[in-house]
């Protein structure tokens, strides 16, 4: 019998101070049976910085054909397509032709060498925006992964001060060059 998913909860009280975006969201995270904790903790992240109205955890690593997020329009268009990890160009120019918008929140070893590798090929993708997470930083905010989390998250200047009732970290948004 195949393992099932890990039910987590995330009340997040958000203070997006770049982009005027503020609110309490209450998020249901599926962690995936060959999903890391890490990773899970960088999609709560990236729904931290992408937060609207639209914005939803999709199947991800349960399906191919769908990102970690997407923000989608009342109408159904597809405005942004939110990937976490190492995506392959391949992957990310599908992306680009199905969203207005494509963001990547990049982070794991090897980070270095997917971007070197791959750089040329997602900088000729007009659409696409790459930011990555510092692994000490992420090793942290795993510290606060608990199945009920209840956590206060400030974004000013792309840095993210993310605290619980026990501790308060910081997580810098960087872009990739």
């Amino acid at each position: 019998m195949a393992e099932k998913a890990t039910i987590y909860k995330a009340n997040l009280t958000l203070s997006d101070m770049d982009r005027n975006v503020y609110g309490d969201f209450n998020l249901t995270i599926a962690l995936h049976p060959s999903e890391t904790v890490e990773r899970m903790m960088v999609r709560i992240l990236a729904f931290c910085y992408r937060a609207a109205e639209n914005l939803t955890f999709t199947k991800g690593l349960s399906s191919t054909e769908e990102p970690d997020l997407w923000l989608k329009h009342d109408n159904g268009t597809l405005l942004e397509w939110i990937e976490v990890g190492q995506p392959a160009p391949d992957r990310l120019k599908k992306a680009s032709g199905q969203s207005q918008a494509v963001k990547v929140f990049s982070y794991g070893r090897g980070m270095d060498v997917w971007w070197k590798t791959n750089a040329a090929a997602i900088r000729a993708l007009p659409k696409v925006e790459i930011h990555c997470f510092a692994a000490d930083e992420l090793q942290q905010l795993v510290t606060l992964a608990d199945k009920t989390m209840n956590l206060t998250v400030t974004i000013t200047e792309t840095i993210a001060y993310i605290s619980s009732a026990t501790e308060s970290l910081t997580i810098h948004l960087r872009e990739m060059e």
